[in-house]
């Protein structure tokens, strides 16, 4: 247990973390349960963007979203229900409730273990020691944890009134009657598909030739098809030229693949061109710690080139999710406490995009498949969701997709459909254990529930489809 008595002017800690988002409150709690006192460096709040201005409070927009939809499409169900509009501060208020929730939760735990909080912005100022308003805090292991910001392009102004970042959009307190998103990938795709369902005109502009381009092609253009039969306009292969702030909203200029110039106008422009990391002036690189980008460079241990300093989540290159900076947290904590914890395989981590539909996915699209194993190795199977009852009564649309190596384990799981972000637990145990076809097929899958769609497509690959063309 922790020494919930360590005394608030103490400096001294075995764990000292800059950072309390996802990685950095992950490796306090864990480390304080083995039994280290921990420093706990926050310049905000303890949960950081993921809880205050990220995942949480987009996917609760993402279910007030649903909401609106399911009213809008009662019809179709029996139901005689109408949508009379959207009460942005209603949303918000649901939104921010659940937010608060979750916060007051998360300070009762990192107050219970004894956890020393310290308020401010923290500096790397000595190998392994940071300094917060003049004070130095020192760790005999110090874990960099300090997050990432919202991305712009270079001349790309952000003001917050006409130009947004997600973290403004989040306090919009109207719903636009149009917007440019800048950018196609999960960010970007979850706004446009917010404010769709919110009643807005949409314009997604991507510079790649496809949207959510980090995912499979076959999940790619299964969103793409949705988007297209919801009225979200995107084009992609387009980059963005430059924005000039109208009295109706805003103009920009893009250029298609062929250089050709256009412009949409719309009332507000959404930035959503990936995240960077939070690591400008706090001392990393003066204190020699190993950077490429703006990055901090680390090992599959989370370690860095020095001795005792850790760094985990979206400052080191790699996927930018919460729960890899989570479980990278907990890795260090049980790393620094001796218990020599299995590392985080990047591949191994599910990924979700919370738009309807949603996408998830789990291990190797079929490209790097191939190109790791070779392209005779490699087979494949796309069960459509048309054959799951679950799906049909939820009306949704969509596929599991499974890549595996010839008589060998499953190596990629990818889903579209509404729901299928809760099926990636299962998928995700499939790729991490290196199930076969054969070793799922038999396990019974409840019904009817779209799990039964990971059952099925198994079942398929295995050479004995049932509810499955082939």
């Amino acid at each position: 247990m922790a020494d919930a008595g360590h005394t608030p002017g103490h400096t001294d800690f075995d764990v000292l973390i800059l950072g309390a988002g996802s990685g950095g409150y992950a490796c306090a709690l864990r480390a304080a349960q083995l039994g280290l006192t921990v420093g706990l460096v926050e310049k905000d709040k303890v949960g950081g963007t993921c809880l205050h201005v990220g995942c949480i409070p987009t996917k609760a927009l993402l279910h007030a979203a649903e909401v609106a939809d399911s009213a809008r499409d009662s019809e179709r169900f029996g139901v005689k229900a109408s949508l009379e509009g959207i009460d942005m501060a209603g949303v918000n208020a649901y939104k921010d409730g659940v937010v608060a929730r979750l916060f007051k939760g998360l300070t009762g735990l990192v107050k219970g273990r004894g956890i020393t909080v310290i308020e401010g912005a923290g500096t790397m100022t000595g190998p392994r020691e940071v300094t917060v308003d003049g004070t130095a805090y020192t760790g005999a292991h110090l874990v960099l944890a300090s997050g990432s910001y919202s991305r712009s392009l270079p001349g790309l102004e952000v003001d917050g009134e006409k130009v947004l970042t997600s973290e403004h959009a989040l306090r919009l307190e109207h719903v636009p009657s149009s917007v440019v998103v800048l950018g196609g990938g999960v960010i970007g795709s979850e706004f446009a598909s917010v404010w769709r369902s919110f009643g807005a005109d949409v314009t997604i502009v991507e510079a790649l030739p496809r949207l959510v381009a980090a995912e499979d092609p076959a999940s790619s253009k299964a969103l793409e098809r949705a988007f297209r039969k919801r009225g979200i306009t995107f084009k992609t292969s387009t980059r963005f030229s430059s924005v000039e702030r109208t009295s109706e909203g805003v103009a920009v200029t893009v250029e298609d693949a062929k250089g050709a110039p256009s412009v949409i106008e719309a009332e507000l422009l959404l930035v959503a061109v990936g995240r960077g990391p939070a690591t400008d002036g706090l001392g990393y690189a003066e204190q020699g710690v190993a950077m490429e980008r703006g990055f901090v460079l680390a090992d599959e241990r989370c370690r860095t080139n020095l001795e005792g300093v850790y760094a985990v989540g979206d400052i080191v290159p790699g996927l930018q999710l919460a729960h890899r900076g989570f479980q990278q947290g907990i890795f260090v904590a049980e790393e620094i406490a001796g218990l020599a914890p299995v590392p985080v395989e990047e591949s191994a981590i599910p990924r979700v995009t919370y738009s309807h539909p949603e996408i998830a996915s789990v291990g190797l699209d079929e490209e790097t498949a191939r190109s790791t194993y070779g392209d005779g190795a490699i087979e494949t199977l796309t069960y459509d969701l048309g054959g799951n009852g679950k799906s049909q009564i939820l009306q949704t649309q969509g596929f599991v997709k499974l890549v595996r190596r010839t008589d060998g384990p499953v190596v990629g799981v990818h889903m579209v459909g509404d729901r299928v972000g809760e099926l990636v637990g299962e998928a995700q145990l499939i790729y991490a254990w290196e199930a076969h076809p054969d070793d799922v097929a038999p396990l019974v899958h409840a019904h009817p529930t779209q799990n039964e769609a990971l059952g099925e497509a198994h079942l398929a690959l295995a050479g004995k489809p049932l509810h499955a063309h082939g």
